[in-house]
């Protein structure tokens, strides 16, 4: 009995030395270094996006919708043809239809369940509205169910939102 005991001692031991100098043996092998300076990097993506959504206010319309086209538009929107249909009589799929959507009541349609956030939102699509919201729905109104990350580029922002104006039984005339 007492010579299994020793067995069992030995093998816990050997565990032990082979667990500890495979880590040991690697950090030879590979050379880790110990005097590494790490910093905290606050993410650039949301620190830029809340900037952005914070000075749209003041944001020359006229200017920026003159870098898009409705041609980059109806390319980009393809992203959003998943969820929403442009057709005119097309109706809701995940998202509402966007017929007609710019300076429509923000959660306009009777049809379609929109989210607490949307529903009182008490805005209109308008041109500053359409833009913030396309650069990051989650920040422009909190607590909408919409899952899409945005759009950082303006040209693509602008673009859409002259598609999406384009698409209308009544387009308005660019400001």
């Amino acid at each position: 009995m007492g010579f299994e005991i020793n067995k069992i001692i030995v093998a816990v031991l050997l565990t032990f030395l082979v667990v500890f100098g495979i880590g040991k043996i690697s950090d030879l092998i590979f050379q880790t270094e110990t005097n590494v300076v790490a910093y905290k990097v606050e993410s650039s993506i949301e620190n830029s996006a809340a900037t952005t959504i914070s000075a749209e206010s003041s944001i020359d319309i006229s200017a920026f919708l003159a870098v898009g086209d409705i041609a980059t538009g109806e390319k980009v929107f393809k992203k959003c043809k998943s969820c929403h249909s442009i057709k005119q009589d097309g109706g809701n799929k995940i998202g509402p239809a966007l017929w007609n959507v710019m300076f429509r009541k923000v959660g306009a349609i009777a049809d379609y369940k929109y989210s607490k956030a949307l529903t009182s939102y008490e805005k209109e699509w308008s041109w500053e509205e359409m833009n913030g919201f396309l650069i990051k729905p989650s920040k422009w109104i909190p607590n909408n169910k919409m899952g899409f990350a945005g759009l950082k580029s303006e040209k693509d922002r602008a673009s859409v939102i002259l598609y999406l104006n384009q698409n209308s039984d009544n387009p308005k005339p660019l400001p």
